[in-house]
């Protein structure tokens, strides 16, 4: 399992999100490339050699936290031989990123791009053609539901959890509920 953070956050922001799919019995690693500063083609490039180094001619379960579920989905997209499945946690792959999103502003200011026109080939509201959890918290306050939540045919399974954004990679009350949705969809 590789977990991929979301934007300007690093390995060590999803450490405790590690620790916890972990100890739950998953092989996990991070991602492995520093700062997450936006949506490049080369980053997407870089993950993927990163899951086939991880895999090791195993398919590997990408778990994206917010704009790490964009990369995830793009990756399983562009490579499905290397993704058993996709989990994003929070992250606005549906609908428009500006109206979904708390932070595009900043996003737009720090990665250079729309967050509407990334760039890169693939769209991230595309279902990869892996299996797709998309797990969402109403408490979010960064992404809209409708934008994590996605819809029919943009992922094969939601789920709810209650967590803010920030929770999903650093909060140990959310982390027995990602990791009992992540095995019951194994």
């Amino acid at each position: 399992m590789l977990v991929i953070p979301g934007f300007l956050a690093t390995d060590r922001t999803t450490l405790g999100l590690q620790r916890a799919l972990a100890a739950a019995g998953f092989r996990v690693s991070g991602w492995g490339l520093g700062l997450n500063r936006g949506v490049t083609e080369r980053t997407v490039d870089q993950i993927g050699i990163a899951v086939e180094r991880f895999g090791a001619g195993e398919k590997v379960i990408l778990v994206g936290w917010s704009l790490g579920g964009l990369y995830a989905r793009v990756v399983a997209q562009e490579r499905p031989e290397i993704v058993d499945k996709v989990v994003t946690l929070g992250s606005p792959f549906s609908g428009d990123r500006r109206r979904n999103n708390n932070v595009w502003r900043l996003y737009e200011l720090v990665a250079g791009h729309s967050v509407n026109s990334p760039p890169i080939d693939k769209d991230p509201a595309v279902k990869p053609p892996v299996p797709t959890l998309a797990i969402w918290s109403r408490r979010d306050g960064i992404v809209a539901p409708a934008g994590a939540r996605g819809q029919p045919g943009e992922r094969d399974a939601e789920l709810e959890i209650d967590s803010s954004h920030m929770g999903f990679a650093v909060s140990a009350k959310a982390y027995p509920a990602i990791v009992e949705a992540i095995r019951a969809f194994s």
